[in-house]
């Protein structure tokens, strides 16, 4: 097998990939239109929708953003910054997400709404090039258009579906994770997306625990350093505002981010605090539920890597740290090599909205990618329905119907079912781990029941990230 200049990997076959620098044919060009075209068809819709709310309504958590950036641009105290009424949301991320939301300042509210929107979901256009690689891959030149429509099928999860409701970041901090945890070579220090993402948000630092256990030192160290260097900078530049963040707003916790208890809130936190009243008992079963969940998900995060580099053999560079090349012999585990790395990149991304205070469901976004290592290059008929049916499963707002059901009108047994819809979307987080980290593992090392007799090589690919 043979690897171009940049060192990333030929497309396996007697025609090699086509190479980024490489120019486009008229016909290569017509096709990346047309998977353009079918991706903005889709999310039409969902933009349409959301960009025509009453305007005290639409994209609240940008608005928090801006007026962090306007703050930043005026000297006002960052943490005291409310948004307009009725909403009047406070900024709750790092100051260094303040910085970076400066040059949206510049633009008027209706600029900052298009230029947002378009920005999330070339965010999301990323991550599914990650997530289905080698589904995409064997499209061949129709590429862009499996990943249009890929794309678009996304884009109305109820998770991806409420990012464009609220204008949040989510997209862009798991695009900054999952590139750097997944891309063949990574022309930029390992770890370096992980450290920034965290910079803005501190959710994404579970990935650090990931490194460590995976034995990812460079990046671990790439990423902390980079983390660092960006709150170090940003003290530099606002230290009353970071002095604030460090040493007040983040230990007011739900006082700042909303009620603990709230439907949306799907983390294990929430999903205890609905059944139990404020107390020692309740901070004491979150507590014990967390660390088990963390035990079981980082086992099972270290296993599916572990089996990753194991399936993907030695290489020239190494399993996965910089290039996913394989010898000869084992060109086969291409595709079940990099489905078991993305499960372990899904569980942690998992873990990030299980194990803090507050997930809301918005920031389970992560079931992209769990879609992703279910479904590999689509040969497994059965995890292709497995992950059809869980693509179903978030299409469609459960919690909020469990929520309806809990009424006090209702009878006991609807209150009961309903309690236990309200928390569907965070049960399922939990099942998905030990399904990626058992079943969909053990599949992978042992391959399908019954393979699938349609070709193993595409021709050529377009859309490889």
């Amino acid at each position: 097998m043979r690897a171009g200049n940049d060192g990333r990997e030929a497309i396996k076959g007697s025609r090699p990939a086509r190479r980024w620098g490489r120019p486009r044919s008229p016909q290569d060009l017509l096709i990346l239109a047309a998977g353009i075209a079918v991706a903005v068809a889709v999310i039409a819709p969902i933009v349409a929708h959301w960009l025509t709310n009453p305007p005290d309504q639409r994209l609240v958590d940008l608005e928090v953003y801006l007026d962090g950036g306007n703050a930043v641009r005026r000297g006002a105290p960052l943490y005291d910054v409310l948004t307009q009424p009725p909403q009047l949301l406070p900024f709750t991320y790092p100051p260094f997400a303040a910085i970076l939301a400066v040059p949206f300042t510049w633009m008027s509210w209706q600029g900052d709404q298009w230029a947002w929107t378009v920005l999330m979901y070339a965010a999301l256009a990323i991550i599914v090039c990650y997530a289905f690689r080698d589904l995409i891959a064997r499209a061949g030149r129709w590429a862009p258009v499996a990943a249009g429509a890929l794309v678009g099928a996304a884009g109305w999860m109820w998770p991806s579906f409420d990012q464009m409701r609220f204008g949040q970041v989510g997209f862009f901090l798991m695009a900054l994770c999952l590139a750097d945890c997944a891309a063949r070579t990574a022309r930029w220090p390992r770890g370096m997306l992980v450290g920034l993402a965290i910079a803005i948000k501190l959710v994404p630092g579970v990935f650090l625990i990931y490194f460590l256990i995976t034995g990812r030192r460079d990046a671990l160290k790439n990423a902390v350093l980079t983390a660092a260097a960006a709150t170090l900078g940003t003290f530099a530049l606002l230290p009353a505002d970071s002095k604030d963040y460090w040493f007040g707003a983040l230990l007011e916790g739900g006082d700042r981010t909303g009620s603990i208890t709230a439907t949306t809130n799907q983390a294990v936190n929430g999903m205890v605090s609905r059944l139990i009243p404020e107390g020692p008992v309740r901070s004491l079963l979150w507590l014990v539920l967390a660390l088990a969940v963390a035990y079981i998900g980082f086992r099972y995060a270290r296993r599916a890597s572990m089996v990753a580099d194991r399936l993907a053999g030695p290489g020239p560079f190494g399993p996965f740290n910089g290039t996913d090349l394989l010898p000869p012999a084992d060109r086969a585990a291409g595709p079940a090599a990099y489905s078991a790395l993305l499960a372990a990149i899904a569980i942690t991304g998992l873990l990030s909205v299980l194990l803090s205070p507050v997930g809301w469901m918005h920031h389970l976004v992560w079931m992209i990618a769990v879609l992703g290592a279910l479904a590999g290059d689509g040969r497994d008929t059965r995890r292709c329905l497995i992950a059809a049916a869980l693509w179903v499963y978030f299409l469609f707002p459960l919690p909020w119907w469990g929520a309806a059901m809990s009424g006090r009108n209702h009878l006991l047994i609807t209150r009961f079912f309903g309690r236990i819809i309200q928390d569907a979307f965070g049960l399922a987080a939990v099942i998905l781990i030990i399904v990626l980290g058992r079943w969909l593992v053990d599949r992978l090392v042992s391959g399908p029941d019954r393979p699938d007799p349609s070709p193993s090589e595409p021709r050529v690919g377009t859309l490889a990230p």
